[in-house]
């Protein structure tokens, strides 16, 4: 990605080195406690537990021994900040065009644990959004993960995590999350054409839409990078994390869609840049 000339994003809150302090467990519910479940999978976690939570159940949160940035890290920070950056531009432009304005969302950056306003969260959970606070939540470690053992690396590969989940901030932005809560009341929530899953491809729709225009804008695509996001895509749908983590394929607890569903939105997004040809709640096929 071309990004070195571009400018760091002021909206990052550098929390690591803190360990978290601890708190009660993360329960984000509706739309965004289904991230959870795919953190689970990324990282070995019991996605029954994680269940447990999210249902109210009871959790320890204990205290996290975190260490201090590296220059490594300082160097995954800048990455994420241009990354951020771009999405703030090119989402702050959609929503001129639309007649309405763009509240930009802040990025947390932690190491082993994290307070938010949806509750605690380790490294474990992944990377989640929280609609309570707005703010995107990500430890650099997931992305170490990502690359080892996903098999999906890239800077590409990481800036279209980012994308998803602010993504998730534009779904919130636009009134959609408030939606599918009270959606929730009349729909089944998981499965295949559930509604965690139609949000969580539509998140990768418009992850798709900011890279299409943020290229127009910037030429910030190189050689490589659109096939660095659909791996990345492919690695974290349902069906193959499914496959690996438990060794078969259960369709009625999917949360974020099959592997080609993710690779076929988010190319959707890709080609269009249009909002408009994300919406996943009426498409009678995913």
């Amino acid at each position: 990605m071309r990004l070195n000339d571009e400018r760091e994003s002021s909206n990052i809150e550098d929390r690591r080195g803190s360990g978290g302090g601890g708190g009660r467990p993360l329960k984000i519910g509706g739309i965004g406690g289904v991230l959870l479940i795919l953190g689970a999978l990324y990282f070995g976690v019991d996605p029954q537990v994680v269940f447990s939570l999210l249902e109210g159940g009871e959790g320890t949160s204990p205290q996290v021994t975190a260490q201090a940035p590296t220059a490594q890290d300082d160097a995954g920070k800048q990455f994420i900040g241009r990354v951020l950056a771009s999405t703030e531009d090119v989402w702050t432009t959609y929503f001129q065009a639309m007649g309405r304005t763009y509240h930009e969302p802040h990025l947390v950056l932690f190491s082993g644990g994290v307070n938010s306003a949806c509750g605690y969260a380790q490294t474990s959970v992944g990377p989640f959004y929280c609609p309570t606070d707005q703010k995107v939540y990500l430890d650099l470690a997931f992305f170490q993960e990502l690359q080892n053992r996903l098999g999906a690396g890239g800077d590409f590969a990481r800036a279209y995590v980012i994308a998803h989940e602010v993504g998730h901030h534009v779904q919130n932005e636009l009134g959609i999350m408030d939606r599918v809560a009270h959606l929730r009341t009349q729909e089944a929530e998981n499965g295949a054409g559930g509604l965690s899953v139609r949000t969580e491809l539509q998140a990768d729709c418009f992850a798709g839409v900011w890279a299409k225009r943020a290229d127009d804008a910037k030429r910030i695509l190189e050689t490589g990078d659109i096939e660095e996001g659909i791996n990345a895509a492919a690695a974290v749908g349902d069906d193959r994390l499914q496959k690996e983590m438990q060794g078969r394929v259960v369709p009625d607890s999917f949360t974020h869609g099959t592997s080609a569903q993710r690779v076929g939105w988010f190319r959707r997004g890709l080609a269009s840049g249009d909002i408009h040809q994300c919406d996943t709640f009426s498409a009678s096929q995913l």
